[in-house]
């Protein structure tokens, strides 16, 4: 509640949360010495004040000294550093097999950081707050991969304490698509938005379900896996264990199996436009359309943000999405709108950048 409506006053925070005012003041004085929250006196004639004893506001710490931000892509990991307000100060990447080598993806976390670090000219001891995206849903109350059957290595291991052991940072855990609509409402097309789906296209199809500027994360942490919903009980197998999953059905993986044969790159702009890969985009597009059409029936939401490998291929994705959002989704007086991130396949590590720094969004639970 601090995070989200502060700054707020003791009174309000009591009144808000349903708890006596005596409880509220113990939990404020933990939270208090623990650094996690600050306080300051209120504004004259602003909240909290009136004609009594001055109150003081509670608001959300904010680091003093800089932070990390780490994405663990299905097929990559990016890291980088950055002040407190979010000015990125250096990043880095590399490609990796992160899905099936959670040991090596970390390590490789550990070297990149040291590699920003240094390019940066600042010490470990300058980071004073980090987090980390993470391609899986994660367990509400355990902040572990919450599937066996997405990012299976990572089922057993601690995300949180492993980088820790390693870099010596306590992170906030995240999904990465989650990451992705926060980096899009810190630096990119969702700042002025308070209701919008963010869908991750690449290896795997994940979205981000943002509900009037809150993220929604469902029971246990498993909201937005739409990768899994099931579009032909006859197509492929799924690596969760169904047939015909979306995601078995369009990635960029799929796509790049249906071009090989013609030696184009799904990735190289160039290739895109050939006649043979705008329709396989475009399809592809229209595919991923359907189910989102349907998270706009039941969701009604402002936009559509498409981010991952998919979305950077040009627009024949994108219009595939479209065309399929306009013809299966309810019109309204306000159409939904489906547009492509800004922010060139950085929307998850900016995200993560803006939760080490601060920003106001419920991404987990407490």
């Amino acid at each position: 509640m601090i995070r989200d409506e502060g700054p707020i006053s003791r009174s309000q925070l009591s009144r808000a949360i349903g708890l006596p005012r005596s409880t509220t003041t113990a939990l404020v004085a933990e939270l208090l010495r623990e650094g996690l929250i600050d306080e300051a006196p209120a504004r004259s004639g602003g909240a909290g004040s009136g004609s009594g004893r001055p109150a003081t506001l509670l608001s959300l710490h904010r680091p003093h000294g800089l932070v990390a931000g780490f994405d663990f892509g299905h097929r990559h990991i990016r890291v980088a550093v950055a002040t407190s307000d979010g000015e990125i100060l250096a990043e880095e990447s590399t490609p990796l097999d992160v899905d099936g080598h959670a040991e090596n993806a970390l390590d490789s976390a550990h070297q990149l950081l040291s590699v920003v670090l240094d390019r940066a000219g600042v010490s470990l001891g300058d980071i004073r707050a980090a987090a980390a995206g993470i391609p899986a849903p994660l367990s509400n109350r355990t902040n572990r991969v919450g599937s066996p059957t997405i990012l299976a290595s990572w089922v057993d291991l601690d995300p949180r304490e492993e980088l820790r052991r390693r870099t010596g940072l306590t992170a906030t855990l995240g999904n990465d698509a989650a990451f992705g609509a926060l980096g899009e409402m810190a630096y990119g097309a969702a700042r002025d938005l308070t209701d919008f789906i963010y869908v991750k296209a690449s290896n795997g199809i994940g979205a981000a379900l943002v509900l009037n500027g809150q993220l929604y994360r469902g029971s246990h942490g498993m909201a937005g896996e739409i990768g899994h919903t099931q579009i032909d009980p006859t197509g492929a197998w799924c690596r969760c264990g169904n047939r015909g999953c979306l995601e078995a059905t369009v990635s960029i993986d799929v796509v790049r199996r249906q071009l090989e044969p013609l030696g184009l790159d799904p990735l190289n702009a160039g290739d895109m436009e050939h006649p043979v890969a705008t329709k396989v985009l475009a399809e592809s597009g229209r595919t991923v359309g359907v189910v989102i059409a349907n998270l706009c029936n039941t969701l009604n939401p402002e936009a559509v943000i498409l981010g991952g490998d998919l979305a950077s291929t040009g627009a024949h994705f994108t219009a595939g999405v479209r065309d399929s959002v306009r013809h299966l989704a309810q019109p309204g007086p306000a159409h939904t709108t489906v547009i492509t991130t800004s922010l060139q396949g950085r929307a998850e590590l900016l995200g993560a950048v803006a939760c080490a720094a601060g920003t106001p969004i419920s991404l987990q639970s407490a």
